[in-house]
């Protein structure tokens, strides 16, 4: 039996969002209209636009909304916008201005808008996690690893591809979390883990892996950003835990995974 996959982020954000278990997780996701980026800039002023098919980050984009002067008491200081892409940023002194650019990168595709999450940093660049959960010998959902990606310079996404680097989420969380602080985050990721695999299972029975892009507040509040249902498994061969990538190439063996190269 072949490994299912789901390219849109919109479709698998519905059927998460339908179990109130994961609700909290989901960061406020919507399609992308000028109307809701209006709305969603009010309410969060930091938000991600993301083309609804990809991989590897391509496409996405970024935009804050900010005052140069916010305590100023003569006058109301204007708001301005700042639209991010790859290493690239243009500040725009309104969201008029900044429309025709999205429309020339979105070149008519859909694509979604995504509260931003402020990211908990690493020597002063942004992490996140990916979280990686596989169909076990017993055909259960299990969460088998964990890594940490560290944003390259000035970058707005994480992943490899787009120069980010691997950690291991020890060496992430040192400076934030003791022993027993991690030990509970993680817990939470792998119940989570497998909570979103039963899930996402109920409308695509031939799921076999996913990989869920995790985001850590100031808080310590994981957020689910995407999942992805065809993860790059190399990754994890870097820990220095070798028995995890045993395990978790044990089991991509087991359901027919190894082999293929095609990864996101």
């Amino acid at each position: 039996m072949s490994i299912q996959r789901v390219s849109s982020k919109w479709e698998k954000t519905k059927v998460l969002s339908r179990n109130s278990r994961l609700n909290s997780y989901i960061p406020d996701t919507r399609p992308f209209s000028a109307e809701q980026l209006q709305l969603m800039l009010e309410q969060y002023n930091t938000v991600f636009i993301k083309p609804d098919r990809g991989t590897y980050g391509i496409g996405v984009m970024s935009i804050e909304r900010y005052q140069d002067n916010p305590s100023s008491t003569d006058t109301d200081s204007p708001w301005l916008y700042k639209l991010r892409y790859g290493i690239e940023s243009r500040v725009f002194g309104s969201l008029g201005e900044m429309h025709e650019i999205l429309a020339e990168r979105m070149n008519g595709k859909f694509y979604v808008i995504q509260r931003g999450i402020a990211l908990l940093t690493y020597e002063s660049r942004k992490f996140d996690l990916r979280v990686l959960v596989q169909k076990n010998l017993k055909g259960a959902w299990e969460t088998t690893g964990f890594i940490g990606r560290v944003a390259g310079p000035q970058k707005i996404i994480t992943n490899h591809h787009s120069g980010g680097q691997i950690r291991p989420i020890e060496e992430l969380f040192k400076a934030y979390l003791d022993a027993k602080g991690l030990a509970a985050l993680i817990h939470e990721l792998r119940v989570l883990g497998a909570k979103v695999g039963y899930q996402l299972e109920r409308k695509y029975p031939g799921l076999k892996e996913i990989g869920l892009d995790i985001a850590v507040d100031g808080e310590f509040r994981p957020w689910l950003l995407e999942v992805n249902t065809l993860p790059a498994l190399f990754p994890f061969k870097r820990l220095s835990d070798k028995t995890i990538y045993q395990k978790i190439r044990k089991y991509a063996q087991a359901y027919g995974r190894l082999g293929k190269k095609k990864t996101s």
